[in-house]
């Protein structure tokens, strides 16, 4: 008699445990790519520190990705992420290669060698980036490549311990002799994240030991300033959520292109002047040290701060004043542009004529009492009072290049932003915040107005679209920094809309008209909107 099982032949009863996997191998196969994908990144990483950090696969990725952006989708991101945007970036690129290694891992699985091409491929797209970076060299494209080799390696390991079907180690699988079981998958792939992860903490690690920038500036010991700033009176009219007169360090704003801050130590730095010059100066950071100092309070704004934005901050900068090391090389008739070029590439062009024209261009060493932060240009960088800091403030400067508008064009002209970009007079409402909620009876309405190299001579507030009324100002030690203004308003229940508007030492007033910051800054009354109950 045949054997039953609830009314059904047992030999028509397939075991729980011989289900097929396909969908379970479909997994483990995308999850073999991921970590194949991993391997190769961690490989790069790790290799890029025998070289130079710029050459690891995703900054260098990162990095093209950033220069073939167009100008107004930066303007996007910048406005959208702030200055989280480089992580923004760095997170994309990350979930895109992880779906993109997901997919390789299911390539591989079913039609084999064809994911490892698509590894291939990444590894000469990560090589093409690394060697087409300013600054590059040949050997720039080894991480990528070794990168490669870990990662394909590592998916041919991974793959064949996918599952292949079945119930691994069930009894059908292990008849049907369809691969390893999926212990020793989950063995494999632990070990693979293993590599990944020790990879990317060990190529961490070892750049903090080998790019010893942030040892180096710890032993810097500024000198005390030739011509200091003096102490600022009657600039802070301590008005609660008003912007301090100086930006602390950690608050200053940070807009640029650098997806890792460049290491570049002090002992080793120095910079060329050349071009257009009678006698070529190289000058090291000892010697530059040796020179007179200036300390000077500087406001300085980035050209893609909307109007009321956040990207403007003052600072006490120490530095070397430019123009005589420019006298000193002699500069030739014609050399109408000062090319700034940073340790990572970065090209910023400055109008010869401004930076030797009397005000405080210097080459800073210091900044509010201490030497740069590695983030704003450690060791030296450029500051030019009254320009965007995309024609003039060079970070982590390493080369002064003497030439002229018409033969070069820096980084952001040739991305359609305007050579000519002197700061333009603006106001920002720092308190009441936008949309906040009032008490009625007198409301502090308070923030900055700047307009570098000439000054604020007053500030003005109205209130739903009435007359402007005058508000009262602090004091201006300097025009190379803005000043701090304050009004008192009667508020009134309701709902209210605050504007305010600048007029310059010159006597020229904030416009109204309101511009997007491309291609040379914005324009516009700061206008907020509160409610009074």
């Amino acid at each position: 008699m045949r054997e039953v099982h609830e009314g059904i032949p047992m030999a028509q009863v397939r075991p729980a445990t011989a289900r097929p996997t396909a969908l379970a191998g479909g997994w483990s196969a995308a999850l073999a790519g991921v970590l194949a994908g991993a391997v190769g990144v961690g490989a790069g990483e790790l290799a890029a520190v025998a070289i130079r950090p710029e050459a690891a696969p995703l900054v260098a990725v990162g990095s093209e990705v950033i220069d073939r952006t167009p100008a107004w989708l930066k303007d996007v991101a910048v406005r959208s992420f702030g200055t989280a945007d480089k992580a923004v970036l760095l997170g994309g690129i990350l979930a895109l290669l992880t779906l993109a290694a997901a997919v390789v891992g299911l390539l591989e699985r079913r039609y084999p060698a064809a994911g490892l091409a698509g590894i291939v491929a990444v590894g000469l797209l990560g090589a093409y980036a690394a060697v087409h970076r300013p600054e590059a060299r040949f050997v720039d494209a080894a991480p990528s490549l070794l990168g490669a080799v870990a990662g394909c390696l590592a998916l041919t390991r991974l793959i064949r311990a996918v599952p292949a079907g079945g119930t691994p180690g069930g009894p059908v699988g292990a008849a049907a002799g369809l691969g390893p079981d999926r212990r020793g998958f989950l063995r494999t792939a632990a070990v693979a994240a293993g590599v990944a992860a020790a990879a990317e903490v060990g190529g961490r690690w070892l750049q903090d030991r080998r790019f010893t920038a942030r040892r180096s500036r710890l032993a810097v010991r500024l000198p005390a300033p030739a011509s200091p700033a003096g102490p600022a009176s009657s600039v802070d009219l301590g008005v609660p959520g008003a912007s301090p007169y100086v930006t602390p360090n950690a608050g200053f704003y940070r807009v640029d292109t650098a997806l890792i801050v460049p290491q570049v130590p002090a002992q080793t730095w120095s910079l060329r002047i050349h071009g257009m010059v009678d006698r070529p100066v190289t000058i090291s950071y000892a010697e530059l040290l040796r020179r007179p100092t200036v300390e000077r309070l500087i406001t300085l704004t980035c050209v893609s701060n909307e109007v009321g934005g956040p990207y403007v901050g003052t600072a006490r900068w120490l530095g070397v004043l430019l123009a005589p090391l420019l006298r000193e090389a002699g500069v030739r008739p014609g050399a109408d542009q000062l090319v700034a070029r940073s340790a990572d590439g970065m090209t910023i062009g400055t109008p010869t004529a401004i930076a030797m024209d009397g005000r405080d261009a210097m080459l800073a060493l210091g900044m509010n009492g201490e030497p740069l932060p590695l983030e704003h240009g450690f060791p030296v960088r450029m500051v030019v009072p009254g320009l965007y800091g995309y024609v003039s403030a060079c970070k982590w400067i390493v080369d002064l290049e003497l030439t002229t508008f018409d033969a070069y064009d820096p980084y952001w002209v040739a991305r359609g932003w305007a050579k000519q970009a002197p700061i333009k007079t603006e106001s920002r409402i720092d308190t009441p915040r936008a949309g906040a909620g009032l008490a009625a009876g007198r409301v502090a309405v308070a923030g900055v107005a700047w307009a570098q190299h000439r000054g604020i001579r007053a500030v003005e507030v109205r209130v739903d679209g009435g007359p402007w009324e005058p508000a009262r100002l602090a004091g201006q030690p300097t025009t190379d920094a803005w000043r701090q203004w304050v009004y008192d308003w009667d508020a009134a229940p309701g709902r209210h809309t605050l504007e305010s508007r600048a007029t310059d030492g010159t006597g020229q007033p904030q416009t109204g008209q309101r511009v997007e910051p491309f291609p040379d800054g914005a324009t516009g009354w700061h206008r907020i909107e509160v409610v009074v109950v």
